[in-house]
C-alpha cells in the first residue's frame, strides 16, 4: 500500500498555457507578501524548462524592488558561463517589469563551491524567509535542485533534521560542482512548486509518486513524500 502524497498535478494541453499559468500563480504570492510584509522572496531553478515561465513572470505588474529573488541550486561558474544559472535569471526573468527585483546568487567567484559555503550561507541567512514560492525542476534522472543521486552530500541535503541551508554537491551527473539549498531550506516555503516538461517526465513522476522500482529512491521523491509543504506539479508535453 503506497502512501498518499500531498501532491496536485496541473496539466496544460500547450507549455505556454503553463508557463502563463504558473507566472500568474507566483505572481499571486507575490502580491499577497508585498500586501502583506511589505516584502517577497522567489527562489527559482534554472535549465531550460523555466525559460518561459520567466519571460511571462517578468512582465507580471507588481512592487518588484521589494523582491528578493535567489537561486535553489547552482552550477559553480561565472556568470559568463553559459551554463551559469544567475545568467539565465538575468537574462530571462530579470527583464521589463522584473528588472527592479533584487537578486542574490549563489555562485561567490571562490575557486570552490567549499570555499564559498560561508559567504552563500550568509547570504541565504539574511533572506527574510520564508520563501513566499519555490519553483523546481527535475532532471530525467530523478534529480531536483542538485539533489543528484551519487551526490556527495546527498544524505545530508535531504535531511529533513538537518541545520544546514546551503551545500556543496558533487556526483557523475552534475557535471561541474554545484551548490544548493538544502531539503529543509526549500521546504521553508509558503509555496513550493514543481515544472515540469515532457511526456518522459510525467512517467518518470508518476513512478517516483507510486515508490515503483528505481524510482522509490529518486532524490525528487523526498521532495514529494514530505509532509511540510504541499507540491504544485505543473506539467506540459
Amino acid at each position: 500500500m503506497t502512501t498518499p502524497l500531498n501532491v496536485t498535478t496541473h496539466s496544460f494541453s500547450d507549455c505556454q498555457a503553463q508557463a502563463l499559468a504558473l507566472a500568474e500563480r507566483v505572481a499571486t504570492r507575490l502580491r499577497t507578501a508585498l500586501a502583506e510584509r511589505g516584502r517577497a522572496v522567489l527562489a527559482v531553478s534554472g535549465g531550460s524548462t523555466p525559460k518561459d515561465f520567466f519571460a511571462r513572470l517578468s512582465r507580471e505588474t507588481l512592487d518588484w524592488a521589494n523582491v528578493h529573488v535567489t537561486l535553489v541550486d547552482e552550477r559553480w561558474v561565472p556568470e559568463t558561463d553559459k551554463r551559469s544559472n544567475a545568467r539565465l535569471v538575468r537574462s530571462q526573468l530579470l527583464q521589463h517589469a522584473a528588472s527592479a527585483a533584487q537578486f542574490i546568487p549563489l555562485y561567490t567567484g571562490d575557486p570552490t563551491p567549499e570555499a564559498g559555503l560561508a559567504i552563500a550561507n550568509a547570504r541565504i541567512d539574511a533572506l527574510p524567509l520564508p520563501f513566499d514560492a519555490v519553483v523546481l525542476g527535475m532532471g530525467d534522472d530523478g534529480h531536483t535542485a542538485s539533489f543528484f543521486p551519487g551526490g556527495d552530500h546527498l544524505a545530508e541535503a535531504l535531511d529533513l533534521d538537518g541545520r544546514a541551508r546551503v551545500l556543496p554537491m558533487r556526483a557523475p551527473a552534475a557535471g561541474e560542482p554545484r551548490i544548493t539549498l538544502s531539503l529543509p531550506t526549500v521546504l521553508e516555503t509558503r509555496a513550493l512548486y514543481l515544472l515540469v516538461t515532457g511526456e518522459k517526465k510525467r512517467d518518470l513522476l508518476a513512478d517516483v509518486r507510486l515508490g515503483l522500482d528505481a524510482a522509490q529512491n529518486y532524490p525528487v521523491r523526498a521532495v514529494l513524500a514530505q509532509s511540510r509543504v504541499p507540491v504544485a506539479v505543473y506539467w506540459c508535453p
